[in-house]
């Protein structure tokens, strides 16, 4: 008989129930599509006691997740805990160190340590597969290492954050505040214990760093990722850019320029028409443009029981199968550390601002920005706020360094009532 691969699970959140569900249904399925069994032998979580709706019958129980990663009776550590530091770090180094191969879907600690501990897996000649770790069961991890692996990858763009996806979409369908469908995405349960993992583009910003360095072969480097959250955009922004033809999205962007690799995480005006901009509630989606493929899109559930766990398996059983690739595409040794470089590709902007009600006030701001070198598309001026006016101005093509001379000189003016919004329009097809 041919021998299992046998599990040590350290989590049993949904994740890693999603994941014990499916090896109970599927076992004859998966050892059919893989030539092997696949097993659990032991787990590990926070509660023996706890009722999870799943039987851990015929499990070895291990307290401390790093016992677990120790065993010698597991092949592979499947480390669910989540965390960038901690016992998740512990004992995936724990599991290296005795020879097993891991899969995780922590995006936390690969964004912060993924350099370091594919190092430490390589060096034994043993894996790190996280598929799982980004956009939930869509299997772009996969593309990039494997279906894209001849093409030179010009761009990776995607809303990679279901909740700020679900918050902005609520907001434009159903007229909410930012305030009003936040609260309405944490009563249904959908934000992080720590929210600003979510609306502060923490989150998806862990998930572009993991996808840079795949595409272009360079050591992941999350300090190195513009973030911005969506705490700043209203339902008045929500509203100016669909009359103007967009819809914001919280967007992630990577390539790599000729001043370094540009990876930003901020609020994005993208085209309505365009793939991303019909994109609503929590989903993901992932845009990857290649040299020779073009634009593929590959558009799924970011999170959840079902999907994440589907990703696991899917590394899991790459493993059965005797399937040996390198964490990021190509070996860690041989990954470079990127020059960064902040949004230096050009592009038109929006901004939104309230003006002291004075004669001369919107004069003083185009001749601020004409001094930054940059030219108007459209103005608008809208309503009065008592003893303001809100003002919209779009932007030629331009760089994210003149706008920011723009802003300090709309400062020296003393015509601005409130801090200005500042959002990227992003050329989507």
């Amino acid at each position: 008989m041919t021998t299992p691969l046998r599990l040590g699970i350290a989590g049993l959140g949904t994740v890693g129930v999603g994941v014990i569900k499916i090896l109970h249904q599927k076992a004859n399925l998966l050892a059919e599509r893989t030539g092997r069994p696949i097993e659990i032998v032991a787990v590990s979580a926070r509660s023996k006691g706890k009722d999870r709706g799943v039987s851990l019958d015929g499990y070895a129980w291990e307290d401390d997740p790093v016992a677990l990663a120790k065993r010698d009776d597991i092949d592979v550590f499947v480390e669910l805990m989540g965390g960038d530091s901690g016992p998740a770090k512990d004992a995936t180094e724990a599991a290296l160190a005795s020879g097993k191969d891991v899969v995780t879907a922590n995006k936390a600690l690969l964004a912060h340590h993924g350099q370091n501990l594919a190092e430490i897996a390589e060096a034994s000649n043993h894996v790190i597969r996280f598929e799982a770790a980004v956009a939930g069961g869509i299997p772009v991890i996969k593309a990039l290492t494997e279906g894209l692996a001849g093409n030179d990858i010009t761009r990776v763009m995607g809303v990679m954050n279901g909740t700020c996806n679900y918050i902005l979409t609520r907001m434009e369908n159903a007229g909410l505040t930012y305030e009003e469908a936040f609260a309405e995405a944490d009563g249904l349960g959908y934000l992080e214990a720590d929210p600003n993992l979510d609306v502060g583009g923490i989150d998806a910003g862990h998930k572009l760093a993991l996808l840079a360095a795949i595409a272009y072969g360079t050591q992941p480097d999350f300090d190195a990722v513009e973030l911005e959250g969506i705490g700043s955009i209203t339902i008045e922004d929500i509203r100016q850019a669909a009359d103007m033809g967009y819809k914001i999205k919280l967007l992630g962007v990577a390539q790599m320029t000729g001043r370094g690799l540009e990876q930003r995480m901020s609020p994005c005006l993208v085209p309505a028409t365009s793939p991303l901009g019909q994109l609503e509630g929590g989903t993901n989606m992932v845009v990857l443009e290649g040299d020779h493929v073009g634009q593929i899109v590959l558009r799924g559930a970011g999170a959840g029981e079902g999907p994440t766990a589907s990703a696991v398996l899917g590394d899991i059983m790459d493993i059965a199968r005797g399937i040996r690739i390198s964490t990021f595409g190509q070996p860690a040794a041989g990954l470079t550390k990127a020059r960064a470089a902040r949004a230096a590709i050009a592009a038109p902007y929006y901004l939104r601002m309230e003006l002291h009600d004075k004669p001369g006030a919107l004069a003083k701001i185009a001749t601020q920005l004409g001094e930054a070198g940059i030219s108007i598309d459209r103005m608008r001026q809208y309503g009065h706020n008592a003893g303001a006016a809100p003002v919209l101005i779009v932007t030629h093509k331009t760089t994210r360094n003149a706008v920011e001379d723009a802003l300090k000189g709309f400062d020296r003016t003393g015509v601005v009532a409130t801090k200005p919004v500042v959002i990227r329009i992003e050329t989507v097809e």
